[in-house]
């Protein structure tokens, strides 16, 4: 049966892997994003974001059987406001203005968590930020630290995985599933990028050197897990956080359960 869904970033990486998968099971694919997407538009502002649930509308009338808001940047993005205003508030809103359209078929939200999001847990300041919606002072946070990017990052997936798990009742009586993977360090351009970044380089190293299961992911490894989640195998799934890491946030957290 084909299915319609929506997404962002769907150009490389696990977005890529997503929209593959979508489309080699004869599903329709509406791919939102800066460049290469059916809607181009810019998801770090609220504009761009209303804009592209407004053609979304228009494109699938009938509603959608799922949404994921897959695009993100990594730590070596510039400015480092740049990650929060993608990763979380572009998320957000993408997924808060689609909401209505999921809600017409029943259909699925997967969010795209990280298990680097726990390390965050302890930096209220930029989370409270976050969580009231306050772009400019999470944006002088992250753009004044040292360790900036890397805030901006894990901040910005847990709070949008704290919001995903926070809106899973209210979702839930609409008949919509929301829940989130959590990859580890991933084969990608964003995690080459990283790589390359003199900021974090050494820590991309540390992290993919730790990994249990002795290697980093693949797309279609975490994307197959997204594939899960949409489908109705995953009928009874609300608000969960799948770590799709090779162990790593058990290795780190073994207790915090």
């Amino acid at each position: 049966m084909n299915k319609t869904y929506a997404m962002t970033g769907g150009a490389t990486g696990i977005g890529a892997a997503i929209k593959q998968q979508l489309k080699d099971q004869g599903h329709t694919v509406w791919v939102v994003d800066i460049k290469e997407a059916d809607v181009q538009v810019d998801l770090s502002t609220a504009a761009g974001c209303q804009q592209a649930v407004n053609e979304l509308a228009r494109l699938a009338p009938e509603g959608l059987d799922g949404f994921i808001p897959c695009a993100g940047l990594g730590p070596a993005a510039r400015p480092n406001s740049l990650i929060t205003d993608v990763n979380y508030f572009g998320a957000k809103l993408m997924t808060e203005g689609l909401r209505e359209l999921v809600a017409k078929k029943s259909g699925a939200v997967v969010m795209i968590s990280s298990n680097s999001a726990p390390m965050a847990a302890h930096d209220k300041e930029l989370l409270a930020a976050l969580e009231h919606d306050d772009r400019n002072t999470a944006a002088d946070l992250v753009n004044s630290r040292v360790n900036g990017a890397q805030d901006a990052y894990a901040g910005s997936k847990l709070a949008l995985t704290r919001w995903m798990r926070t809106e899973t009742p209210s979702f839930a009586a609409q008949g919509i599933r929301i829940n989130a993977v959590a990859p580890g360090i991933t084969i990608t351009p964003l995690t080459d990028a990283a790589k390359q970044d003199e900021n974090v380089a050494q820590a991309m190293a540390d992290f993919a050197a730790a990994v249990p299961a002795g290697r980093e992911a693949e797309p279609a490894e975490i994307a197959s897990v997204v594939q899960f989640l949409l489908s109705d195998a995953a009928g009874f799934c609300h608000g969960a956080v799948f770590f799709v890491d090779g162990g790593s946030d058990a290795m780190m957290r073994p207790q915090d359960f």
